[in-house]
């Protein structure tokens, strides 16, 4: 169970061209989704805290994390990205809510792309930083990058105070009935359903 708003709806990810790929727009989807989700917790007047005189701010971390999925999607995996002065916002706004903006409509643009490969595009190799990669594992390694700044995310908001959402399950700040996170030797050995073969 989900405790953050689907910004990205089931309803706009496209069906892959091959079956196969499904995951690649749905993941994108539920991964946008969850940075949304933490940046929309982000209070207001905050962005320029950082956790330590070493640590990017709040904000760079928004930015950055703008203008690398542009990096990712259109110098390696090769798709028709905006004009790079085109992506950030003017000024820099006091609320997360313009950058959360910006992101999703970018994400958006991406989810037909990503439907549209097939096998031959996504196990394609295709420079990045100096070495030769699939898309298929750029993709993969964008979707790490992201997860990456998004847990820095949230430890400022733990440290500002602010309530924490569940991406991937139960949060400090979000439960609910059922929730059976893996914090204890009980439930890390619980046995798995039988497997059946397949027909």
């Amino acid at each position: 169970m989900q405790s953050y708003p689907d910004f990205i709806g089931q309803q706009e990810i496209p069906p892959a061209v091959q079956p196969l790929f499904q995951h690649l727009p749905d993941t994108y989807a539920s991964e946008s989704n969850k940075v949304a989700a933490i940046w929309s917790s982000l209070p207001d007047g905050q962005l320029d805290y950082r956790p330590h005189p070493r640590s990017s701010s709040i904000r760079q971390v928004l930015v950055h994390q703008i203008i690398s999925e542009r990096r990712f999607f259109g110098e390696f995996i090769g798709f028709s990205e905006p004009p790079v002065d085109l992506l950030l916002l003017v000024g820099e706004p006091a609320s997360a809510q313009p950058y959360i903006a910006r992101f999703l409509e970018l994400a958006r643009l991406r989810l037909g792309p990503l439907a549209a490969g097939d096998d031959s595009f996504w196990t394609g190799e295709v420079p990045f930083f100096g070495v030769q990669r699939q898309r298929i594992w750029v993709f993969w390694r964008r979707v790490l990058h992201t997860a990456h700044h998004r847990a820095q995310l949230g430890v400022c908001l733990r440290l500002l105070n602010a309530k924490v959402p569940s991406t991937y399950g139960p949060s400090a700040d979000v439960t609910w009935a059922g929730a059976d996170p893996t914090v204890t030797l009980d439930a890390a050995g619980r046995k798995s359903a039988p497997r059946t073969s397949p027909s």
